[in-house]
């Protein structure tokens, strides 16, 4: 798999098929790598990527902190992973591309759209996550990390995260930093050595930033009332997937349009048939 440097940081990305460049922002929560598009709950009941890119330039990266793509101790923003996104296309030499996210990807997406919409040719925005629980369930997730991190301390974090292989998500002792702990010695001993009161903030301010409200998160209303880029969205309906998060982006942005296809309606023959028509339909 190649790698670009972007912000400092190593991003694992790979490149799929041929046409318009289609960048697809992960589903996965903070497991979001490349895989998940293929073998995680419905991605992996209506298999895109064995129809997409017969008809477009599919890219697809892990995303930072998460699969083999490094990671930085820092408040990390949607902004962030925004500049990542943006980073790949300014890395492959391409200007404008359709956007896709799944699952939590889809809040970059939004947040990219609004950021650079000059470079957006269209939006497919797949389960978006959102709702009361899923903020709520976001929150305990950091509380229970950063619990752990001041009772225990730092190396106790990387000792925990070194002898297993579960995600933040299976179990929220380990942080949002677990991924390039168990990628890079030298990543783990910097993060043992941190300073343990300004992690605890960082962790702290990353968790309120990325997860501020009861619908998706991403984007301001008022930004994205101002968008005017197609968009296709995908509703789910489960406790991180809350319909009201789709049906929000529906109301804010302008255009849109809604497949208001309940999940089980959602398969191998439905799906991505009704992927394609959009994207096709949208140009570039």
């Amino acid at each position: 798999m190649p790698t670009a440097e972007i912000d400092g940081i190593e991003t694992h990305y790979e490149v799929m098929g041929d046409g318009p460049p289609l960048l697809m922002y992960a589903p996965g929560g903070f497991d979001a790598q490349i895989s998940k598009w293929s073998d995680l709950g419905v991605y992996k009941r209506i298999r895109l990527l064995d129809h997409l890119p017969a008809q477009f330039t599919c890219i697809l990266f892990d995303r930072r902190e998460n699969g083999r793509s490094g990671g930085r101790v820092e408040r990390i923003t949607w902004d962030h992973y925004v500049a990542q996104g943006a980073g790949l296309l300014d890395h492959l030499g391409i200007d404008r591309a359709h956007l896709m996210g799944g699952c939590m990807g889809c809040s970059p997406v939004a947040a990219f759209s609004v950021r650079h919409p000059q470079r957006v040719l269209s939006m497919v925005l797949y389960w978006p996550v959102g709702g009361a629980n899923y903020r709520i369930s976001s929150h305990q997730r950091f509380a229970r990390h950063l619990a752990f991190a001041e009772e225990n301390g730092l190396q106790a974090v990387v000792d925990l995260v070194r002898s297993h292989d579960k995600n933040f998500s299976a179990d929220p002792r380990g942080g949002p930093w677990g991924q390039p702990i168990r990628n890079s010695d030298a990543f783990a001993r910097t993060y043992a050595a941190l300073d343990l009161p300004r992690y605890l903030l960082t962790a702290r301010g990353m968790m309120e930033g990325l997860f501020d409200r009861d619908t998706a998160p991403g984007a301001m209303p008022e930004d994205l009332l101002q968008l005017d880029i197609p968009t296709l969205i995908v509703p789910g309906a489960d406790g991180f997937h809350a319909t009201s998060a789709a049906r929000y982006f529906e109301e804010c942005l302008k255009g849109s349009d809604y497949w208001d296809v309940p999940p089980d309606g959602q398969t191998g023959d439905t799906a991505p048939a009704r992927v394609l028509d959009f994207l096709t339909s949208a140009g570039g």
